[in-house]
């Protein structure tokens, strides 16, 4: 009877005979074994054979570990990344480098690269990173040293790309190295591209490293993976399975993580694919997809949208993916697109029914081709070129029409966009990203497409919640398309499912939320009743108030005061979760029962000892401003231990004079577009500013009649090759435009506004004055001069409340002047409307009548 046995230690024992002999792998036999089997020795040579090729195959096994280990520790670990800055000592500036060891959870400070380490800081001992406003590449860290004191040191690092990327690599080492079970924060990677029909190229990873021009991520943070993917296309060629299949290979050639479909909907070619972090899939729930049709007739899909939306734990997320209607024409369909889309794309809690998508989420994405172009004369199309080479983006900007819909609160209202630092996105030659070709021949004729930002990125969130872009760009070598894909990656905060650590007994009393001196401005002529609906989370049902009796109009504004509003009583009575939740309110007509308004209001402050607090929120249905609402709140409830919230690590220094600007310019484009429409009070320097520019410019726009220069000599495409622009986004800290780099010494002609043989889809602007060619109509093309009567407030999309009002005085008859003119001078100063044309020339004087012609009028 023989066996064998073979050790880990690379030794091998059998038994033969009842007599044990052992042997080495390495190929070095051992003393002859002694037995007196004659089939001994034939045994033993099989088994040095054996010998043999175990131990060739252990070499081969530890070359195979040895090389994936090193393939996996550049995949799945993040590997020891060392930053150079300069360090504040006593005002002077030393240099120094940071090592960032996130899978160890350290930072180490020392003195030369590869020098010994100085100082070692666990991550508990990191409190917190503040980013300066005034210098964009400096940065304090706040360390916790011996005796629970804190120190603070100051580093300025290469540039603000190089400190992002060292903040986004300390919060993801205090992520990894926290007690926490839940997260309560995510990063969201957004991506939109136009295929234009065409397949995608093999290598597409650029678009999810976020690699090319604009605000880009740094290469240091290439290690740190996306908790969700969200991807929409539009002109999508391939079928559903084609297309995740590419993603999810595509992810795992430069993640660790494994990601699982979510949801996917498509519409025609209009798709939506979310993937997520199979780590994440049992926090997701409540999966809901749905799609609007907009094209011809709202019957076609070949434009429309398509969304998604799932709650993650306690945060409700939606997403939008839209292809609008094309043609720099058509601005004013592109509008009736965005609200069709608005009211009809059904998403989200079911029982949050008077509130459009725009209220229904804590988070909210809308991607896709917008379509929205640059409105200037198709002769300015080489001009345009010229300012791309040379990224003045900022003069192209003035004149998109998506940023001058939002100025003007008809689009997007309350929606945000990131400073756009990358050229346009359309229309480029198939093949290349060096010319742009802007003449497309069509069989009704010759189409301009001037270079314009279509592909568009833009968010809305429940105020007072954590949502930080952390870039915004597009790709340069994924060129299969004429348009380029757009990437968004943001950081956002979340909530898990609360669990009080309060004891039920240290509180004798149920917690409420009481408002006070609450009061709501509304848009509006009518003089109903009204009534609050409050929606909440944190209800078990909706609350209805009952009716206010103190309300005053005047000029087509109605303020309503509530008197005393019902407590309302949480599920869960805990300071830390209200502070977390928001309340949805909906004010009714008691009449009708019809919305004039919803707003949103957060329960967090900054002082939870200093109580009632103030908010002041708009009110907003069907996306368009309908009044404000404002009051008081003050919670009562039990106050526990407050947990610090893993995006508080990262703060923002607030600079006094940064912030006085923001305050400023939000007010004043607030209470500009909010109230300059809705009544007549035009000034003189509006007047002015207006009369200064040609017609059909927006006010704040600055142009000149000259005439752009000739085209290039290949007619519709920019020959000259763009130069790519910084990898990172000077535009936040600049102190001025000419902080960029110099330009180019050709001198370039200003722009020609947009004329009317480009037939543009725009109707007599009572602010503007008549759409003409120019300053001087001729005389044969004058309207009559009517008198301008007063224009009320636009109603929302699909509304069937009618804002106007009949009453019963009496209008001035014709030959009372005197009242004519009194009702003249009530309606405005200035008369904005009547074209702007030369001094009359003296008519010609009238034959002299007979004395026969005289006596029959006389009797």
């Amino acid at each position: 009877m023989s066996f064998l046995l073979i050790g880990g230690s690379g030794q091998w024992a059998g038994c033969v005979s009842g007599e044990w002999v052992g042997s080495a792998w390495s190929g070095v036999r051992g003393p002859e074994p002694v037995s007196t089997d004659p089939g001994t020795s034939n045994m033993m040579s099989k088994l040095t054979q054996l010998t043999s090729m175990v131990s060739s195959l252990e070499e081969k096994v530890k070359t195979v570990l040895m090389e994936g280990s090193a393939v996996k520790h550049r995949r799945s670990l993040i590997p020891p990344i060392i930053f150079e800055v300069k360090a504040d000592s006593l005002g002077i500036f030393q240099k120094t480098h940071l090592k960032v060891d996130v899978e160890t959870g350290k930072l180490v400070i020392k003195k030369s690269k590869d020098g010994p380490d100085d100082k070692c800081y666990p991550s508990k001992k990191i409190l917190q990173l503040i980013k300066s406003q005034k210098l964009p590449n400096k940065l304090v860290i706040v360390l916790e040293t011996e005796k629970e004191k804190t120190l603070r040191k100051e580093y300025l690092f290469a540039d603000s790309k190089k400190r992002e990327g060292f903040c986004q690599l300390l919060q993801q080492m205090k992520n990894k190295h926290s007690d926490q079970l839940e997260p309560d924060m995510l990063t969201i990677f957004t991506g939109s591209w136009n295929m234009g029909d065409a397949p995608p190229p093999k290598d597409i990873t650029s678009w999810f490293l976020c690699k090319g021009q604009g605000k880009t991520r740094d290469e240091t943070t290439d290690y740190i993976d996306h908790d969700i993917y969200v991807i929409g296309t539009q002109e999508d060629p391939l079928n559903e399975k084609e297309w995740v299949e590419i993603l999810l290979r595509s992810l795992n050639e430069i993640t660790t993580a494994e990601y699982k479909l979510i949801t996917i909907q498509t519409l025609w070619n209009i798709r939506i694919v979310v993937l997520a972090k199979q780590e994440h899939a049992h926090r997701i729930s409540h999966i809901c997809t749905n799609s609007v049709k907009t094209g011809i007739a709202n019957t076609l899909g070949n434009k429309g949208a398509v969304g998604a939306s799932f709650m993650f734990n306690g945060t409700s997320f939606g997403f939008i993916n839209s292809h609008l209607t094309s043609g720099s024409e058509k601005k004013h369909r592109r509008k009736q697109n965005y609200f069709n889309i608005l009211r009809f794309l059904i998403l989200g809690d079911k029982k949050l029914v008077p509130f459009n998508l725009s209220h229904r989420f804590t988070h909210l994405f809308w991607l896709g081709d917008l379509n929205y172009r640059i409105q200037l004369a198709n002769s300015e199309a080489e001009n345009i070129v010229q300012k791309i080479k040379q990224q003045q983006y900022q003069e192209l900007l003035a004149f998109d029409q998506l940023n001058m819909e939002r100025i003007e609160s008809q689009v997007f209202l309350d929606f945000h966009e990131e400073d756009i630092t990358f050229p346009p996105t359309y229309r480029f030659d198939r093949g290349t990203r060096e010319r742009y070709c802007y003449i497309k021949q069509k069989a009704t004729g010759v189409k301009y497409n001037l270079p314009s930002w279509c592909d568009r990125v833009l968010w809305k969130s429940y105020p007072q919640m954590h949502v930080l872009c952390q870039s915004y760009g597009c790709t340069e070598d994924i060129t299969t398309s004429d348009h380029s894909p757009v990437f968004a990656t943001f950081q956002v905060g979340v909530t898990s499912q609360f669990v009080s650590k309060n004891n039920p007994g240290d509180s004798d009393e149920q917690g409420h939320i009481e408002l006070l001196n609450c009061k709501a401005t509304l848009y509006t002529k009518s003089h109903t009743k009204f009534y609050i609906e409050f929606y909440s989370t944190c209800l078990e049902n909706m609350v209805k108030s009952s009716e206010a009796d103190d309300q005053d109009g005047c000029n087509g504004t109605l303020v309503v005061k509530f008197g005393t509003l019902p407590k309302l009583t949480p599920i869960i009575s805990d300071l830390e979760y209200l502070l977390d939740q928001h309340l949805l309110i909906c004010i009714k007509s008691s009449d009708t029962d019809e919305s004039y308004g919803e707003g949103c209001i957060a329960l967090r402050m900054e002082d939870p000892q200093q109580q009632p607090f103030s908010f002041n929120t708009q009110l907003t249905h069907h996306g368009e401003g309908t009044g404000c609402f404002q009051g008081e709140i003050c919670l009562h409830a039990p106050c526990g231990k407050q947990r610090e919230k893993l995006y508080d690590f990262v703060k923002i220094e607030k600079d006094e004079a940064v912030v006085q600007k923001q305050l400023k310019a939000q007010c004043s484009q607030h209470w500009e577009h909010s109230f300059s429409t809705d009544q007549n009070v035009p000034n003189q320097v509006l007047a002015n500013q207006i009369k200064q520019s040609p017609p059909g410019t927006p006010a704040g726009f600055k142009v000149n009649e000259q005439r752009a220069k000739p085209s290039s000599p290949v007619q519709g495409r920019g020959e000259i090759p763009i130069i790519p622009p910084a990898r990172i986004s000077t535009q936040k800290f600049a102190p001025c435009p000419n902080a960029r780099g110099p330009l180019s010494t050709r001198q370039q002609e200003p722009f020609r506004p947009l004329a009317s043989s480009d037939k543009p889809e725009m109707i007599d602007n009572p602010l503007y004055g008549p759409v003409n060619t120019g300053s001087n109509p001729p005389p044969g093309q004058n309207r009559p001069h009517k008198p301008p009567e007063p224009a009320p407030r636009k109603n929302a999309a699909g509304r069937q409340r009618s804002m106007t009002y009949s009453t019963s005085e009496k209008k001035p008859a014709v030959h009372d002047k005197a009242a004519a003119k009194n009702v003249l001078s009530a309606m405005g100063p200035i008369n904005v409307t009547r074209p702007e044309v030369t001094a009359p020339k003296p008519r010609p004087p009238l034959p002299a009548k007979g004395h026969g012609i005289r006596d029959a009028q006389n009797n």
